[in-house]
């Protein structure tokens, strides 16, 4: 079953929000939608005006499904983006979601924060703030685009939700056929320029102009424009898509400039042949939030905050504070195993200089943040993909698919954390697809050879990393404002050295993966499906330091490695009497162990160990129900690497993840629509349990041997966390039990009311598990009107304006920073139709 491409766009454009649907067809379209949908996950069209096949006789006759009221929310569309295939999320053996554009406009969906409350398994820690990739299964999870596998970004930039047709959630480790990928699942962005789909059709173009302001100087401008284009006697499709925002924060020195711009085109050379290809650039200026420091139970429970101002280290004046500067003082980061080890007379004998003075405490302002006046991150980034199709007779369709993505992004902290990168991937994927049709059933076959070539330069500065050093309730001086190795005027004539504000790594390399893959969907007609994939990827990996630029030089400047790794997937389901559907996957996936520029380092390249494996297994069921208003999952699984010999802590840990996850949507009639779902989560890091420690920054819950933190507030100790059990080695911030429930009621007269929920359990802030963040509940509701060409849509987040909070960067800075979430807020939106 595919999408009625221009169906789908004619039911978007005329419908009003409360009688949007789906539709599928089978028989006249069924051969080239297909082949559009197979390997990819958005739906392109077809521009050509040649008149539909008949369909082949042993096909059904066509038949409409419509869902009204359900806002595309239920399965009854194919979805490619989980193995390559023309399936619907029912049909297909994995758990998985998609989120609609219908929903992401009703219940005001703006970051990736938001899409908690539509798909269980998804929970995402902060970031330091920026919502660039979400957390599946406990895990940082990845950014596809149309089924293409974006650069890494777990902080970057936020992923522009707002440009979005739709967004699909797959949980666990991708399909072979997409390549080697992380552990926890993805998200499969569609772009909103995915609407050219039919566009040639129109008659003329169409589109909207969409206005957003709010709480905290919010201002958004959006606009979209879709139709039919010639040039000569060259027919095409096009759809472009701008948004531009300039919005302040809640918190203090933070704000939001971004622009995405977006195009798509597609275009029949001939019957047969047909180009698609567009891209995105997106430009976002902004600011990393590390939230509050000096953490304590007291500072989360009642607002306690510690005062005091650090020791001057200023040596020469110019108001900033460089490594040599620090160094010439003392150590500013003891080392110490256990954190018990560390005590009141430790830092008096020794580290008399991290002392602050003028201590008190304070009630700290949620606005009051780590986040200076000159901090800044920018990222330009830029993704362009072109796919050429062929479909031949007899079901077979050759595609082959150029993508490019790249960014330029520089991370500025003034408490003493910088970074750039400077990266870019390209990928060629052909992919070769036959179907049969027989009396046992329909079998599908691709194969799929590829080449991704990805060119990475990297630096980051984290040596003097002092989160404790400014007090939030003054801001930024010259008592803690570091010089940063990417602000720093690295020359003799200016007087500064590598010694001064080298980098902790700087670093250039390439890597090359070399594939093949191979998938088959064995759909047989007394009710038993197969899918089975495989792959090999052969990568070829340098990576090499430039010592003038670092701190330290590295004992290994460069290294040069290849390495093989195999990736499998086998999965069942048998369709049941009365739309019940049991499943059971088993997978093994290969990861590229890169950072977060996408960079890898000399030493994992020369040992081989930057690429590593997990495996998963899981089991459910799957129904749908009520002539396909009620939709409900429930699965089961267990995934792990399988060597935890490495481990990025910051984008890819070594993780053992066991879970439950539960959903439901049901549209009740053409006026309700209600979605709930349910989460059990348990993540353990493999690595700290086989080596019985993980290294961290110790806070001052830590530290309880010392009665008085502004013994060291000045500076940071270190150290190992111990961890003598499995309950020890839980990934902190991620909550074991998470709620969700969603419900939206459209009247005929054009208003459509919606609220959403999300209920977390309490959490630790830290590996260490010494600070204990509450649970809560968030809700959001809104209200929309729509006459005629217009809508006017207002949405009120956290509207019981609870108080809670986000961990942030679990592994290192569990403990010593948190995120304090915003309070209620609201966003009013005009939207214009022509």
């Amino acid at each position: 079953m595919t999408a009625s491409i221009d169906n789908e766009v004619f039911f978007r454009s005329a419908m009003t929000l409360g009688q949007k649907s789906c539709r599928r067809r089978r028989g006249g379209f069924l051969g080239l939608t297909a082949a559009l949908l197979c390997g990819s996950a958005m739906a392109s069209p077809a521009f050509a005006e040649d008149a539909p096949a008949e369909p082949a006789p042993t096909e059904e006759p066509a038949k409409d499904i419509v869902v009204t009221g359900s806002l595309g929310a239920l399965p009854v569309a194919d979805v490619g983006s989980v193995f390559g295939f023309d399936k619907t999320i029912t049909e297909t053996p994995r758990s998985a979601s998609t989120i609609s554009n219908e929903q992401i406009e009703r219940f005001g969906i703006t970051d990736i924060y938001d899409l908690v409350a539509q798909a269980p398994g998804t929970f995402t820690n902060s970031f330091f703030g920026v919502g660039g990739a979400l957390d599946i299964r406990g895990t940082p999870g990845e950014v596809y685009f149309r089924g293409m596998r974006r650069l890494d970004n777990p902080g970057n930039y936020p992923t522009p939700i707002g440009a979005s047709d739709r967004i699909d959630i797959v949980r666990g480790p991708a399909s072979p056929i997409y390549g080697p990928s992380k552990t926890g699942g993805y998200m499969n962005f569609v772009p909103k320029t995915a609407r050219v789909a039919g566009g040639s059709y129109l008659s003329d173009p169409e589109g909207e102009v969409t206005f957003t302001g709010g709480s905290w100087e919010k201002a958004d401008l959006k606009a979209e424009i879709r139709g039919p284009g010639k040039i000569g006697s060259q027919e095409f499709g096009y759809s472009l898509f701008a948004e531009v925002e300039d919005s302040g924060s809640y918190y203090r020195n933070i704000s939001t400039k971004n622009t995405v711009l977006q195009a798509a085109f597609d275009t029949d050379f001939t019957p047969n042949l047909r180009l698609e290809f567009g891209g995105m650039y997106q430009n976002f200026k902004g600011v990393q939030n590390g939230g509050w420091n000096r953490l304590t139970q007291d500072l989360v429970n009642n607002g306690t905050y510690i005062t005091g101002a650090a020791q001057a280290v200023d040596a020469n004046g110019d108001g900033q504070i460089s490594a040599s500067e620090f160094n010439a003082i003392g150590s500013f980061g003891p080392f110490g195993v256990p954190a018990a080890s560390f005590t009141d007379a430790t830092f008096k004998a020794n580290y008399p200089w991290l002392a602050l003075t003028n201590t008190g405490t304070t009630k700290l302002s949620r606005k009051d943040v780590l986040a200076g006046k000159d901090d800044r991150l920018d990222n330009r980034g830029t993704t362009f993909y072109a796919d050429l199709i062929w479909d031949g007779e007899d079901d077979l369709q050759i595609k082959n698919q150029a993508f490019y993505d790249s960014y330029e992004n520089i991370n500025e902290n003034a408490y003493g954390f910088a970074q750039f990168h400077d990266s870019w991937v390209f990928e060629d994927k052909i992919v070769l697809s036959k179907k049969f049709t027989s009396d046992l059933g329909k079998f599908a076959f691709q194969l799929s050879p590829s080449i991704r070539y990805t060119k990475f330069k990297h630096g980051d500065d984290f040596d003097y990393e002092y989160f404790h050093r400014v007090d939030l309730t003054v801001g930024y001086n010259a008592l803690s404002d570091r010089l940063l190795a990417t602000e720093c005027p690295f020359s003799t004539e200016a007087g500064y050295t590598a010694a001064d504000c080298g980098y902790s790594n700087y670093v250039t390399g390439h890597y090359t993966d070399y594939a093949l893959a191979g998938l088959a969907d064995l759909d047989f007609n007394f009710g038993l499906g197969i899918t089975l994939g495989g792959r090999y990827d052969y990568i070829k990996a340098k990576s090499t330091y430039d010592p003038t630029k670092m701190l330290v030089a590295p004992t290994l400047v460069s290294a040069s490695n290849s390495k093989g790794a195999w990736s499998w997937s086998a999965s069942a389901n048998y369709k049941l009497p009365f739309g019940v559907i049991p499943y059971a996957t088993i997978a093994r996936q290969s990861t590229v162990i890169a950072g977060q520029g996408a960079e890898l380092y000399a030493g994992d390249v020369a040992a081989g160990t930057f690429v590593s494996a997990s495996k998963l297994y899981e089991g459910g069921i799957k129904g749908s129900f009520l002539d396909d208003r009620l939709y409900a999952a429930l699965s089961v699984y267990k995934q792990k690497r399988t060597d935890y010999n490495i481990q990025s802590i910051t984008v890819n840990q070594s993780v053992e993840t066991k879970g439950l996850e539960a959903e439901a949507r049901w549209s009740v009639n053409k006026h309700l629509l209600v979605t709930g779902g349910y989460t059990r989560t348990k993540v353990y890091n493999l690595t700290a349990i086989e080596d019985g420690s993980l290294f961290s920054f110790f806070g001052i819950e830590d530290l309880v041997n010392v009665s008085d933190p502004t013994l060291y507030l000045g500076g940071q100790p270190l150290g190992l966390v111990l961890v003598d059990s499995k309950a020890k080695s839980r990934r902190a911030g991620i909550p074991t039990n998470l709620y969700s429930l969603t419900a939206t009621y459209a009247f005929d007269m054009g208003l459509a009311l919606s609220a959403s929920a999300v209920k977390v359990d309490s959490v630790y802030s830290g590996q260490s598990q010494a600070v204990k963040l509450p649970a809560y509940t968030k809700v959001d509701v809104s209200a929309s009107y729509e006459t005629g060409p217009w809508l006017f849509r207002v949405v009120v987040k956290n509207a019981t304006n609870e108080r809670y909070f986000r961990a942030n960067f679990t592994e290192l800075f569990g403990s010593t920073i948190v995120l304090p979430e915003t309070p209620r807020s609201w966003q009013g939106s005009i939207v214009y139709k022509f």
